[in-house]
């Protein structure tokens, strides 16, 4: 079985695409990353999706951003909106799939993969820069110039970005023929102590939204 890096965050659309490179006959090597975020939820979750998925391997790098701060995400004395906002929001983490996307490769380049799958979406999205196709298109290109890979190999190392297109509840209706189990993701930026989602921020706004508009019970726990 050819191998494939999977970004594995916790959240709804990572989950899905774990699953789909799981169908398409990849052996999955599932990388999160603990980065100073708000909470640890999403690592949590990201541990039960990759179980759940049955990946071969389950890595989870500590890289703290949180050091450069500027997003809400990393620094809590930026508090998450909860309503929509013109331009790139403050929950936009600098350079994070940049970063993200170099350890995919990095790990790929050691384990033999040639493929590296991101959950981005161009579609039902915050505004962040880096999940536009021409970022990905940019990293990929990259990619296939600055490793040994590349330059030992005639075969070029894959970006997969099978939901950069889709709208959330398409995301949702593919995950759900999958057999993805979304009870086990969180999608919230500012989730309780409890792990109940907040239900106002972008995020959980989003997602609810998806399964509002499929038609199917959405299985997150609000407060």
């Amino acid at each position: 079985m050819k191998r494939a890096v999977i970004l594995v965050s916790g959240g709804l659309d990572s989950a899905t695409v774990l699953w789909q490179a799981k169908a398409l006959g990849f052996s999955c090597f599932a990388l999160s990353f603990d980065y100073g975020q708000r909470h640890r939820l999403e690592l949590e979750a990201a541990t039960k999706v990759v179980e759940s998925a049955g990946a071969d391997e389950h890595r989870i790098l500590k890289l703290d951003i949180s050091a450069f701060g500027g997003s809400a995400l990393t620094d809590i004395s930026i508090p998450v909106p909860e309503e929509e906002q013109d331009g790139i929001p403050v929950t936009y983490v600098p350079a994070r799939n940049t970063i993200f996307l170099s350890m995919a490769l990095a790990w790929s380049e050691v384990i033999g993969a040639k493929d590296i799958f991101i959950g981005v979406n161009a579609v039902d999205y915050s505004g962040y820069p880096d999940c536009r196709p021409e970022f990905v298109s940019s990293f990929e290109k990259l990619a296939n110039i600055a490793t040994k890979t590349s330059m030992e190999s005639d075969d070029l190392i894959r970006i997969h970005t099978p939901l950069i297109d889709l709208g959330k509840s398409e995301i949702i209706q593919l995950g759900t023929k999958l057999g993805v189990n979304y009870s086990l993701t969180i999608s919230c930026y500012q989730p309780d102590v409890d792990g109940k989602s907040c239900g106002k921020c972008d995020s959980c706004r989003i997602r609810s939204k998806g399964f509002y508009d499929l038609g199917i019970p959405d299985p997150t726990i609000y407060v």
